[in-house]
């Protein structure tokens, strides 16, 4: 067999440093689990000072969704991912596309033919076997064929699947960076598919080769592919290459029982964005499902978190993802905003409520800042602002303010040629002119200001208080809404 091929092949992969790579499947949306791997690998990378490599895993074509592939690049990106090397960047060891490298795979199946770790098995067998690489454990006529049998019957066009051979006796074991070395029996593991027989790679075959040839030095999955490890070892043993450091993450689960899955309906990032979480508050939480600094710090940035990550600070234990922790986290970021970058990130949601052009988003968004935990709370706090809701008289009714039916009439009356006399349409304006009213009627701020607010909202909580409420509706609306308040109390 010439070997020239292969000699090239490993002249081309980069030798030194640290080399990680994210390959997800183009099968919909990105799941918190997926976007963990993609934030560990990429600390990693950071970290060490290395390079993050975007690999698209498409060999299953059966599930492949359209626009699956845009959304691993805007997600990547809305999250500070950048990688270095990746089908839109190019690289040293591209393609990048899986499909993209289909030629390489044949190539490698009969590299390990001829080193007697795979074996050529014309035997009939389901699709859905073929594809997902199992095969159930009994011996195959086709593992102990003459090799002169084999390549015969290959050059004759016969169809055929390429499967590992995994050696009968003896135990492989592996190391992990999480869960230490593990031993598994040899006569556990199947001959599994490495190659369909439409020419494409299983999963775990193209794994094993694009690792190798692209220099990957730590590779991050789930622990759902610990029981593979194996055969992974005995792959690059079979190649005699060497062995990446493995990184099985613990599941992240929806409680103690179940892991999260979409079809359950728990969220992916795209939802979890579209219930109002901002893009930092979700990657700084999912970093914490199963991962610990150390120490009693909780909150940091994407550059923050490449400088303090470590292997170390994994956990084996499964993470359960709590949305009331998440939500914690996304207030607190919320707060941290400056008010131009809140302003920003609400008006959206401000105008999915607001829709009247004359109403500033940024001055409402002044007002919600301190008060919401979630944006998608916004809308439901402030469509008053564009419809004023019927006023129900039991609002303006509040004994701690002292307000009563006919105490908000006589405030409303009173406070109406005051505000359309104001030389100035400002908070300081209003307050300060109705809190010299109040004096002047012998009663508390509150007792005027209460009935202010609910005649000018219809709520009986707001945003903000009856002074701001004003100054963004305007001179005109707010005396407007006042009469009204007159009238739903008379």
């Amino acid at each position: 067999m010439d070997l020239s091929f292969f000699e090239e092949m490993e002249a081309r992969i980069p030798k030194s440093g640290v080399r990680t790579r994210f390959a997800p499947s183009p099968t919909g949306y990105m799941h918190v689990g997926n976007l963990r791997t993609a934030l560990y690998t990429w600390c990693i990378a950071r970290h060490y000072g290395g390079t993050f490599i975007l690999r698209i895993e498409d060999t299953d074509q059966a599930r492949l969704v359209e626009g699956a592939v845009d959304i691993i690049y805007k997600t990547l990106a809305d999250c500070g991912l950048s990688h270095d090397e990746g089908p839109d960047l190019g690289g040293p060891v591209g393609p990048y596309v899986q499909t993209e490298r289909r030629a390489l795979y044949a190539k490698y199946a009969d590299l390990l033919i001829e080193r007697g770790h795979a074996y050529r098995c014309f035997c009939e067998k389901s699709e859905s076997a073929e594809d997902s690489g199992v095969f159930t454990k009994t011996d195959d006529p086709c593992r102990d064929l003459p090799r002169e049998v084999s390549d015969a019957r290959a050059a004759a066009g016969e169809p055929f699947v390429v499967r590992q051979r995994i050696p009968h006796e003896g135990v492989t074991t592996f190391h992990d960076e999480i869960f230490g070395d593990i031993s598994t029996p040899n006569a556990d593991l199947d001959d599994q598919v490495l190659l369909k027989r439409d020419g494409l790679p299983t999963y775990n075959f193209a794994n094993v080769v694009d690792d190798h040839l692209m220099g990957i030095t730590h590779v991050v999955r789930g622990t759902e592919y610990l029981s593979s490890a194996p055969k992974y070892n005995l792959l690059y043993e079979g190649f005699g290459w060497e062995i990446p450091k493995y990184v099985h993450c613990s599941p992240v689960m929806r409680d103690s029982h179940n892991k999260m899955s979409k079809r359950h309906g728990d969220p992916s990032y795209e939802d979890l964005i579209a219930q109002g979480f901002l893009t930092d508050a979700v990657v700084n939480y999912v970093a914490l499902l199963g991962w610990s600094p150390g120490g009693e710090r909780e909150f940091f940035n994407i550059q923050e978190l490449a400088e303090v990550f470590t292997l170390q600070g994994l956990s084996k234990s499964p993470a359960i993802f709590d949305i009331d922790k998440l939500t914690h986290f996304n207030a607190a970021y919320i707060r941290a905003l400056s008010p131009e970058a809140f302003a920003a990130v609400a008006e959206p949601w401000i105008r999915q409520a607001v829709k009247n052009p004359a109403v500033d988003p940024a001055a409402i968004a002044a007002l919600l800042q301190q008060r919401t935990e979630r944006l998608s709370e916004i809308p439901g706090k402030i469509g008053f602002f564009d419809e004023l809701p019927p006023l129900q008289p039991e609002l303006f009714v509040n004994k701690k303010a002292k307000s009563s039916l006919e105490s908000s009439k006589n405030a409303l009356l009173a406070a109406i040629p005051v505000l359309e006399n104001l030389p100035e349409w400002s908070d300081e304006a209003i307050l300060s002119s109705m809190k010299a009213l109040a004096e002047s009627l012998g009663i508390k701020p509150a007792t005027l200001l209460w009935p202010l607010r609910i005649a000018v909202s219809g709520q009986l909580v707001t945003p903000g208080g009856a002074v701001e409420l004003c100054r963004i509706l305007g001179r005109e609306e707010s005396i407007r809404r006042l009469r009204l308040g007159i009238e739903a109390v008379s």
